[in-house]
């Protein structure tokens, strides 16, 4: 079943049936897993990925050839319903990190744990196989976010992996917006990695109080490192010696960069990153409008935020 396939409400629907109107012979298959939770798993002659229909998370890309994943899934990772995923590419969103009035509300928004709409699946004239998904505003989200806004999620799968994330305002009035495609990327050893491509720019250091400060050479790791650099739509290499490749990202529509591993102390004290070591496999590096480059949309506006992830061999 190849081509476009129309927008359809699928909320009540099994996986059976999202299969038959969304499914692509040999490209994309919607199973469910032992939870309950609806998967999508891509296909492409470049590799594979997976995803879960709850929060609109990507949790693995292995590209073909490759003896590692590209993304970091924790080994304790919970699949199950209502519950966030550690790893792959959480969707935070509508703000980025702690709510900026109620520290009682979800970390990085609603969008991650709540269940997505398949809209549309194609295969282009490229070969490259895609998904969109579609998440509202609904009543049960009013108390945290008062806001009527539609998002939608569209997955490209090729040689390289795209993702595209679109808010559209709704209502008649406007709102503020913070938003992040929080990547964990699969790394050998994080003392061994460089990330390239943000020198010279301005970020908050986080660590120990928040702090403003200025990218001075490329981003090494020796302690924890929690960083929200701003102003920049720079494009960033993870330089990874220890797996000989570099994963390259590039963005647009997105004005923050984050950088994130919580090292040894605050990862014993997170319990689901995997012990004793899993920090070390892992670091985040995430494209995001957030802090000072928060977004105001205003009634009927929408805006896009796209990345594009490259894995070079050498």
């Amino acid at each position: 079943m190849q081509g476009i396939h129309m927008e359809r409400q699928l909320s009540m629907l099994e996986a059976e049936d999202i299969q038959q109107t969304f499914g692509i012979d040999g490209h994309l298959q919607f199973t469910k897993d032992a939870s309950g939770l609806a998967m999508a798993s891509l296909r492409h002659a470049a590799g594979q990925l997976q995803l879960c229909l709850q929060g609109g998370h990507v949790f693995g890309w292995q590209i073909e050839g490759m003896a590692e994943p590209v993304l970091w899934l924790s080994p304790q990772a919970r699949f199950a319903p209502g519950k966030s995923i550690r790893g792959g590419v959480p969707v935070c969103w509508p703000w980025f990190g702690p709510h900026g009035t109620d520290p009682g509300l979800p970390a990085h928004g609603f969008a991650r744990t709540a269940p997505w709409q398949v809209k549309a699946s194609e295969i282009d004239a490229q070969g490259r196989v895609s998904v969109s998904l579609c998440l509202q505003s609904e009543a049960g989200h009013a108390a945290m976010w008062p806001h009527a806004a539609s998002l939608e999620l569209t997955v490209l799968l090729g040689a390289e992996l795209q993702m595209t994330l679109t808010t559209v305002n709704q209502g008649a009035t406007p709102f503020v917006l913070g938003e992040a495609l929080h990547t964990y990327f699969n790394i050998s050893d994080i003392g061994g990695i460089s990330v390239s491509g943000l020198e010279d720019e301005s970020y908050w250091d986080t660590v120990g109080g928040v702090e403003k400060k200025v990218q001075r050479g490329m981003i090494r790791f020796m302690q924890e490192t929690d960083r929200v650099y701003i102003n920049t739509s720079a494009s960033c290499t993870i330089e990874d010696p220890g797996f000989r490749r570099r994963i390259h990202i590039a963005k647009q529509g997105s004005l923050s960069t984050v950088v994130w591993n919580p090292w040894t102390d605050k990862a014993a004290c997170m319990g689901d990153l995997g012990q004793p070591d899993g920090w070390r496999r892992m670091v985040c590096v995430e494209s995001a409008n957030a802090w000072d480059n928060c977004l105001m949309l205003a009634p009927g506006e929408h805006h896009s935020l796209s990345v594009s992830y490259r894995v070079e061999s050498f």
